[in-house]
């Protein structure tokens, strides 16, 4: 049935399985981020590979977002809410039936991200479809919005809990048994659809997918050997051409994925680039505090959980003061002001040393884990500030035909820049980090070669040639990079404390510190690129009006009431 056929009819068990469906995709989006540190340490993989726990959904997600959205529409939004579920499901089960093995992991996330790209758009629409008028509207997209804020704040906390006892595995059966909840509440959802006009745009679809696995690919990837490799070459060529193509098919095709000519008009375009790149700088920043406790000082995971609850809990709160704000201010100063919160919060990070997490014996100190809490909260309120302000921006900056297409490229910019977030941010750690631990392991193989390695203190054998041993830690260094290396536990006597071996002593060392560097460089990174994003927002958007002179203006109260309910809030 249409929109028109069915609006007020079974709105209330919709609103219920919408809002259980976009709990259901925030919990298993947050899910692995405050485990991560635990699944290296289980696996031992590297930081790469790592880094493809949280890429493999969040790209996932991002590609297939958009395409849903209108096969929703054509096709039914209640059967793609029960599909995404079902893919939700597989994918879960898969990462649990595989988890000891790092590949099924990642096809496991991918699978559960492509059913999560389906559930985040259909779950609003199909509420927003049934609703017998606007206010009721407004109220259920704000739940809506709620129910996404709480599962992205007690998923980390549920998960590293169990972590904390030794199940981190168990963890993902969370999302399945809620996906089997919000299967059966479904059913009894009403349908609804809008095709008058929608057409799939394959060739888009395709080469947005290629374009953006390779980019993906070859920014991860790159991060482990380096980017001068020709693999990782002839990746970045294959999303450049692809990536251009998109853009070429999307100026000509009668019904595009994403309205290229909205970038045309400025206010757009500026919230467009924010939108990607201070959500990268805000995820980046969560991204960096989960693997820099978890991967690199091995805080325990709970600890790790409470801090993602303090990111959100400014986003559960000021909600409805961002609602009013976007409506009385210019959304220029509301926007910068998140912005500059956020570039806060990474600074702040920047300047903690990995060395000042650990107790007077070297091991990890929990305890220590409340120096984030303070840049964590300003990174949940610079988040607050402005995710709900950049829509609200695309939006009344385009005409009100255009409305819905703005919102939409929004959303997939916004998310876009999320993906980046762990994607990119891995790239720069792993990367600094590796070329940090190869320089100075050339230095220090240097040196024991001529001094000679040894055992506990006494030389090592003679029949054992020395570039052998300098050979097998340059391997081990190169093989697993810093990460790996410095998850290696360090064998020592059981009598005097001394290491067996000095130079994997020293080699870890040299790696903890490499990371420590690595992730300084991270943060300041991310927190360039929300002050850029402030900047932006400043030069930019100069002259831009609050949305209730916009809507006094236009003469109509539409644009009034999306851009106060924030109605794309969307956690992570």
């Amino acid at each position: 049935m249409s929109d028109a056929q069915v609006r007020g009819g079974g709105y209330i068990p919709t609103l219920i399985a919408g809002c259980l469906g976009v709990f259901v995709a925030q919990v298993a989006y947050s899910l692995p981020a405050s485990v991560l540190g635990t699944i290296q340490l289980d696996l031992g993989i590297s930081g790469s590979q790592l880094t493809w726990v949280s890429a493999s959904f969040a790209a996932a997600m991002v590609i297939f977002e958009l395409t849903f959205g209108v096969v929703g529409d054509i096709f039914g939004r209640k059967q793609l809410l029960l599909g995404g579920l079902g893919l939700l499901i597989l994918g879960e089960v898969i990462t649990l039936a595989g988890a000891s093995n790092v590949h099924a992991l990642w096809t496991g996330q991918a699978i559960a991200g492509i059913g999560a790209g389906a559930l985040y758009p259909i779950s609003l629409t199909m509420i927003a479809a049934l609703a017998p008028d606007a206010v009721t509207r407004a109220r259920s997209i704000a739940l809506w919005a709620g129910f996404l804020s709480i599962g992205a704040a007690v998923s980390p906390i549920a998960a590293g809990s169990l972590a904390e006892n030794g199940h981190w595995k168990d963890s993902f059966w969370i999302p399945v048994a809620l996906a089997v909840v919000a299967i059966i509440v479904a059913l009894k959802a009403t349908n609804s659809s809008a095709p008058e006009g929608r057409t799939l745009d394959l060739p888009g679809q395709v080469t947005l997918v290629i374009g953006l696995l390779a980019l993906v690919w070859a920014l991860t990837e790159g991060s482990q050997g380096g980017y001068g490799q020709r693999d990782i070459v002839v990746g970045f060529v294959i999303a450049a051409v692809f990536l251009a193509a998109f853009v070429a098919i999307e100026l000509r095709t009668a019904s595009p994925l994403v309205h290229l000519n909205l970038f045309a008009n400025r206010s757009f375009a500026i919230t467009g680039i924010v939108a990607i790149i201070g959500m990268f700088a805000y995820l980046a920043i969560c991204f960096s505090m989960t693997m820099f406790l978890g991967t690199v000082i091995h805080i325990g995971a709970v600890y790790i959980g409470l801090l993602f609850l303090v990111i959100q809990i400014p986003a559960l709160l000021l909600v409805p003061l961002v609602a009013k704000l976007i409506h009385s201010v210019s959304p220029q100063w509301v926007l910068t002001l998140g912005f500059l919160c956020i570039g806060a919060a990474g600074f702040w990070a920047s300047r903690f040393d990995a060395h000042s997490f650990l107790d007077a014996h070297g091991a990890p100190h929990d305890a220590a884990f409340v120096k984030f809490i303070v840049p964590m909260i300003l990174n949940g309120i610079g988040f607050a500030l402005t995710v709900g302000s950049i829509t609200a921006v695309a939006i009344n900056s385009v005409p009100l035909r255009l409305a819905g297409m703005a919102s939409a490229t929004t959303n997939l910019l916004r998310d876009f820049g999320f993906a980046l977030g762990p994607v990119l941010g891995g790239a720069i750690y792993n990367s600094i980090a590796n070329r940090k631990l190869d320089a100075g392991l050339d230095a220090a193989l240097d040196k024991a070669g001529q001094q000679g390695f040894t055992v506990l203190g006494q030389p090592l054998d003679p029949h054992v040639p020395t570039e052998s041993v300098m050979g097998a830690l340059h391997g081990l260094a190169q093989g697993g990079g810093s990460v790996a290396v410095n998850s290696v536990p360090v064998l020592t006597d059981p009598k005097t404390g001394k290491p067996f071996v000095d130079m994997p002593f020293a080699l870890h060392d040299l790696a903890f510190s490499s990371l420590s560097h690595a992730f300084n460089v991270t943060f300041l990174a991310a927190a360039i690129c929300a002050l850029g994003s402030a900047v932006l927002c400043v030069v930019g958007l100069a002259g831009a009006k609050s949305a209730s002179a916009e809507a006094v203006e236009l003469g109509t109260d539409v644009l009034h009431e999306v851009a106060g309910v924030a109605e794309d809030v969307a956690p992570v």
